[in-house]
């Protein structure tokens, strides 16, 4: 094929297939916690790391990955203690990681207009061999973290209350949610940009919960979805010349609205097939051997 002639390619859907696993895999505790824009407060500040990045010529995606993790832990300790002025902290906190972030780049000796726009939007073209390398590194962890704890990540995103009772360390695992979230965000900005990165942690499991409803299906089918919207998407992009992240994200949604208008025809067919079921069942068990038919003698 010829998208795989191309080292830059093969690179990006390398990068695209890891964001398709790890963004959906951790957002699934974020919606389950109702903080699906977590991601999005994160990648605003994210840019503070890419702009220190080039900065000191360091990697943008360390950096990145360092700064937003200083922030998610910033921005849990502040959902955790914060009173009535924590919701404005916390704007303090995205609004400064991006204008700092915007200003950095710019007088940096290596910044400039595409740069900053490849970060904010991702590029195919941008992603180097030492990125890669950073990503799959960073992935590794949001997966260990994401399906190695889920047990224990579920029940503290489900009710904290109860995994405090249960002897769970809830403090600690909210911070790791908030980490793990930070670095899938460092992962992805290459492939889907800072600004749309959170979409692509809520969306496929918003769409999955139109169809599934335990836990691991809807695991398993949002990062199914994810994985075939990142690489359908970025080959569209390739083709059409459009931006990646875009292309992704307006793919996502048109799987959720998909979904959506087939999930009720479907929850009919199923209730249908229950109550036919549940028909059936009294005359099987009257055609079972020592079954009693109406009328049969009754020995006392």
């Amino acid at each position: 094929m010829e998208i795989l002639e191309t080292a830059f390619m093969q690179r990006a859907l390398i990068a695209a297939l890891l964001v398709g696993i790890t963004a959906p895999a951790i957002g699934i505790y974020l919606v389950q916690r109702r903080q699906a824009l977590m991601g999005d407060g994160i990648g605003h500040v994210a840019m503070t790391g890419v702009g220190l990045g080039f900065l000191l010529s360091a990697n943008p995606i360390w950096m990145a990955t360092i700064v937003s993790v200083a922030g998610a832990v910033t921005m849990e300790l502040i959902r955790a203690y914060g009173r009535t002025r924590g919701d404005i902290a916390l704007a303090m906190l995205f609004y400064g990681g991006m204008a700092g972030g915007v200003l950095l780049i710019n007088i940096s000796d290596s910044g400039s207009t595409a740069n900053l726009s490849s970060f904010l939007f991702g590029s195919l073209s941008t992603v180097s061999d030492a990125d890669l390398t950073a990503i799959a590194l960073l992935a590794a962890f949001v997966v260990l973290v994401s399906v190695g704890l889920r047990r224990q990540l579920f029940a503290v995103s489900q009710d904290e209350e109860f995994a405090r009772v249960t002897g769970l360390p809830v403090r600690a695992l909210n911070l790791l949610i908030a980490v793990t979230a930070a670095v899938t965000v460092s992962v992805a900005m290459r492939v889907v940009g800072l600004l749309l990165v959170s979409a692509l942690m809520v969306v496929p499991v918003a769409a999955a919960q139109q169809l599934s409803r335990s836990f691991k299906a809807t695991f398993t089918l949002a990062v199914g979805i994810g994985v075939a919207v990142t690489l359908a998407g970025t080959t569209t992009s390739y083709y059409q010349d459009v931006p990646p992240g875009a292309t992704i994200v307006l793919m996502a949604i048109a799987v959720f609205v998909t979904l959506t208008a087939l999930a009720a025809p479907l929850a009919r067919l199923r209730a249908r097939a229950t109550e036919t079921n549940a028909a059936q069942c009294p005359a099987d068990m009257a055609d079972m051997p020592g079954s009693r038919q109406p009328g049969d003698d009754v020995k006392v």
